[in-house]
């Protein structure tokens, strides 16, 4: 439901605060205090256009904030599949208006209008803004019937999905056999052909590492025989390294005896001149031992040009072109077979299209049933409502395509006066007429829908008396188990409020501003009053307004 609203710089409001209750809010007061605005500040925050020319005088920005409590699981659910879950069982939506660009976020994330208005029809519905009403669309008016008729539709409607998704598996699979023959064999050619380039190459891992690491050295023969020719001769011990060591370790012996410090001198000449050997040895050993073939180097090279060919076209790694042989040979089979399979693919389409006819046909024939107990449902609260002549009726049309629940498009025609014929309801031309209906309509199917909030403008135009007295019973009604929120100028309506809510003008530093304030027992009863008696309250019209108030908590209670 939604718990609280809040709007700053907005036309004549400079920032109200109202927290909602469960049940019927209604909202009243003078003609011209801002009764529409406010639940347009609602519309404003879903999505509905905002201008620049909406600010109130004087302020640069506006916001409209909305709190709503989710405490239905369905709903929760279905906003956690669209990845905007309920924190801490609320959802705050908001949208604020600066330097004439907008900008709507939910729980604090930004998101698209798209976003936003798909969000927004999980948990609240407005009836009399026209964007926003689902049930004119033609797909939530069949949601809406096969919700209606939910215990005789639910099997079938199971088992044409279930048909649905096998006729798309068949199609898919159909689909891949649409290649003409000369196309199969170029392509089976090339698989066979990559297949056959693979498996000549007797690929192991690790053998490029390897093949690279002997292939740095041979590529470097030259280089590496100089350089260790001259480590040898450096280090060696004709006029080399080790020759000056080993006189320098003469000299110092001579003295070494007379010092300690000479005697470590000493000492580390020994450990130079061991490393010194050691180095010579292993240089010689490296020149004794290495030998090159141009022949192995060749070899090595074009075995090296050969992997990375295969890498090129296969994958960087043994694996990955070990997979790709794998993939390969399984096309290979698929095409080797295409026609076979592709007999029985298509065998196996038209058995999966048939059975989904089949269970369309039993879907569609169990909603027309349906649709019959829908429409006199309909036309009896809608007798109540002050629509004595109405006709309902609702038009079955096949879409062009079958869908996971049928292949039924369906219209709901109504006609609202003697002698007009039946129109689309999402043509009906008076906005009180449209909210009745849509009353009528949401009075059946109260313990079915899971939108928490519904609000209801220009529910009461042009009624009164006896219709308007049924008007607010249905309310009341619809309102045990959702939110409702209302502007009304009836008081039979008001009467019926669970919470009552005045909105009014004032004037303060020479500037008039809207704002809503929640009101107790006493005042429910003079706000009654004024709808009753206009500007003279007698004895007589508090009277009226005291019972009036009574008799609606009486059918409440009931």
């Amino acid at each position: 439901m939604l718990s609280n609203l809040h709007v700053k710089n907005i036309a004549l409001i400079h920032e109200i605060d109202i927290s909602f209750e469960k049940g019927l809010n209604v909202i009243t007061g003078e003609t011209g205090a801002g009764k529409s605005l406010l639940l347009g500040s609602v519309n404003l925050a879903l999505g509905g256009k905002f201008s620049q020319e909406m600010l109130r005088e004087g302020a640069d920005n506006a916001l409209v904030e909305l709190v709503f409590t989710v405490d239905d699981e369905r709903t929760a659910k279905k906003l956690t599949q669209m990845g905007y879950p309920p924190e801490d069982g609320c959802m705050i939506i908001s949208r604020k208006l600066s330097g004439g660009r907008t900008i709507s976020r939910v729980n604090g994330e930004t998101c698209t209008a798209s976003q936003l208005k798909e969000i927004s029809e999980q948990l609240i519905n407005i009836h009399g803004q026209r964007e926003n009403q689902t049930l004119l669309k033609k797909e939530k008016q069949l949601e809406v019937l096969d919700l209606y008729g939910k215990n005789g539709l639910e099997t079938k409607l199971k088992e044409t999905e279930n048909a649905y998704n096998n006729y798309i598996k068949a199609k898919k699979r159909f689909a891949e056999y649409s290649m003409d023959e000369e196309k199969r064999l170029r392509e089976l050619s090339m698989l066979e052909y990559e297949v056959n380039e693979i498996e000549e190459a007797h690929l192991k891992e690790g053998e490029e590492e390897e093949l690279e690491k002997r292939y740095r050295i041979m590529k470097n023969s030259r280089n590496i025989v100089e350089a260790l020719t001259k480590v040898h001769e450096f280090t060696g011990y004709d006029l080399g390294a080790g020759d000056m060591v080993g006189r320098a370790i003469q000299e110092i012996g001579t003295v070494s005896e007379y010092d300690t410090t000479l005697k470590e001198i000493a000492d580390s000449l020994a450990d130079v001149d061991a490393i010194l050997g050691d180095i010579n040895r292993a240089a010689a050993s490296y020149l004794g031992d290495y030998t090159f073939s141009e022949q192995e180097f060749i070899d090595m090279e074009e075995r090296l040009d050969k992997i990375r060919s295969l890498q090129s076209k296969y994958g960087s790694t043994v694996s990955k072109i070990e997979s790709y042989r794998e993939q390969a040979l399984s096309r290979i089979e698929f095409l080797t077979n295409y026609e076979e399979e592709r007999v029985k693919a298509e065998k196996e389409l038209e058995d999966s299209t048939n059975m989904l006819e089949e269970k369309c046909e039993e879907l569609s024939k169990a909603r027309k049933k349906e649709a019959k107990n829908f429409s006199e449902a309909v036309k009896k609260q809608m007798e109540e409502l002050n629509f004595a002549q109405a006709v309902i009726d609702i038009e079955f049309t096949r879409a062009s395509s079958y869908r996971k629940n049928g292949f039924d498009d369906i219209e709901i025609m109504i006609s609202t006066n003697p002698g007009e014929p039946v129109r689309p309801l999402a043509k009906v031309a008076s906005g009180g007429e449209l909210s009745r209906i849509m009353l009528a309509i949401r009075n059946i199917l109260a313990d079915e829908e899971n939108t928490g909030t519904l609000i209801f403008d220009e529910i009461d135009s042009g009624i009164s008396g006896r219709t308007a007295q049924k008007v607010s019973e249905k309310m009341a009604s619809i309102a045990s188990g959702h939110q409702i929120l209302c502007v009304s100028h009836l008081a039979q309506i008001a009467a019926m409020a669970d919470k009552h809510f005045l909105i009014e003008k004032s004037v303060s530093d020479n500037k008039t501003q809207t704002v809503v304030r929640p009101l107790d027992k006493n005042e429910e009863i003079e706000e009654l009053a004024r709808i009753l008696g206009g500007s003279k309250i007698t004895d007589a019209v508090y009277s009226n307004a005291v019972e009036m108030k009574q008799l609606a908590s009486d059918y409440k209670n009931k």
